[in-house]
């Protein structure tokens, strides 16, 4: 990797305090970010919603467990982002096979249900390792920042609940006078439709905002733990100073 390409300034930092440098790296890529994310999770929500048919929770179920393949393309994008390159909708087409479909049976098997998944995502897909070494790798960067990286996802998944909350109480703030739905029909009681669909749609509005900063603030906390383990905050200071 030439770490004196990166965009990123690295410095030595707390976990948290990285995962916050993740949030703005997002916010700075929002332009190549949130098109390439709505490219692959628009289409992934419409087939979920396709699902309503079979079983009313399915939709929200069908979307939570596809999160680490939306991830993927978040990933790719942020990895360029962090040496300042945009993403366009044909690059990523372009790497599908690396983004989309390496390894893909990992990510919705044993390590849906990881705690840290955030963090330890970039070794699995950016590192381009033997599965017996990306599970060494995987052991490396988790060391003793376990925690903090279960303490991020908390976060996100709390501040998902509370979008979706806030997107479904907005039926209740903007319904017409004497219209206004009642509790019961949001959950089916009376309105089927609303309960069916007001809710799948709220979940997956709240994923698309939520996931990217998500995705970001682990692999943010990634690059500090490589800069922690391989001193890339000295070597970019010393090729900056001294440049060939």
């Amino acid at each position: 990797m030439q770490i004196d390409t990166l965009a990123v300034r690295l410095r030595p930092r707390s976990p948290l305090e990285a995962a916050d440098l993740g949030v703005r790296l997002c916010q700075d890529a929002a332009r190549s970010v949130y098109p390439c994310f709505a490219a692959v999770a628009l289409p992934v929500f419409l087939l979920a919603m396709a699902s309503v048919e079979i079983a009313q929770w399915l939709p929200t179920v069908v979307v939570w467990w596809l999160k680490p393949w939306l991830d993927r393309t978040i990933l790719f994008v942020l990895s360029r982002a962090a040496f300042g390159q945009p993403t366009t909708l044909a690059q990523l087409w372009r790497a599908q096979g690396e983004v989309w479909w390496r390894r893909l049976w990992l990510s919705l098997s044993v390590r849906r249900l990881s705690a840290w998944r955030s963090l330890t995502d970039p070794v699995y897909q950016l590192e381009g390792l033997s599965l017996g070494l990306t599970a060494a790798r995987v052991r490396q960067i988790r060391h003793r920042h376990v925690w903090s990286a279960m303490l991020m996802t908390q976060t996100f998944m709390l501040t998902e609940a509370a979008l979706l909350v806030s997107l479904l109480s907005l039926l209740f703030w903007l319904a017409p006078a004497g219209q206004t739905p009642s509790v019961d029909m949001l959950l089916g009681g009376q309105s089927p439709w609303l309960a069916i669909h007001g809710i799948p749609i709220a979940y997956m509005a709240a994923v698309f905002f939520v996931e990217p900063f998500f995705v970001a603030a682990g692999f943010a906390m990634y690059l500090n733990r490589r800069a922690e383990l391989e001193a890339w905050d000295i070597e970019q200071e010393f090729r900056r100073a001294f440049p060939r």
